[in-house]
Formats: C-alpha cells, structure tokens, sequence
C-alpha cells in the first residue's frame, strides 16, 4: 500500500504519518507514506499511489490536490482534525482503507 500524504510538512505531519504506519503495522500491513507539500502534488500523483490523504490544515488547496489525483484516478480525501494527532492512527487506517476499497 502507497498513501501519499500532502502536508504542510510540519512536525504534525511527521506524528500522523508515524502513527499510520504504526496502526498499519498492527494490522500485519507494510505501507509507504510519503509525506509531501502541496507543490509537488502534480508531479508526484504519477507514480503510483493507492490514494491520497490531505492534511486538515491545507483544507483550502483540497480542491486543487483532489484535481490532481483525479487525472491518475486515485481516491483522495481531506482528513478528520481529530486523526491528525499521535493518537490518531486508527480514524488514519480506517479512512485510509476507507479510501483504497479495504484493498
């Protein structure tokens, strides 16, 4: 599983990506995050990501992040403000699930 996770790239997002990819791993998943800003969307929505999660704070640009998935096809979504915190794993899994079919 491959999430691209578009942040503001703060120390937040460093905390969300680390607690998704530990509830990941409590359900025996191996997933990449990549945590990128906003200005690489464009190019990076091409290399095969299962889906695309938008970080709270950048709700404003949703619109032009989803634009971009949308040309590759790959679901994307904006994230709750309660996932993003280190306590936030599992609302993090279960949207990302959520977003890729269960697959």
């Amino acid at each position: 599983m491959k999430v691209l996770f578009v942040c503001s790239g703060g120390m937040s997002s460093t905390i969300a990506v680390n607690a998704l990819k530990k509830e990941a791993e409590k359900h025996g998943e191996n997933i990449e995050v990549l945590a990128i800003g906003t200005q690489a969307v464009d190019d990076e929505v091409k290399n095969g990501w299962n889906c695309v999660m938008v970080a709270p704070q950048i709700r404003h640009r949703f619109d032009n992040i989803k634009a971009a998935a949308d040309t590759q096809n790959i679901p994307c979504a904006l994230i709750e403000p309660m996932a993003y915190s280190p306590l936030g794993g599992p609302k993090l899994y279960t949207q990302m699930k959520g977003l890729t079919g269960g697959n």
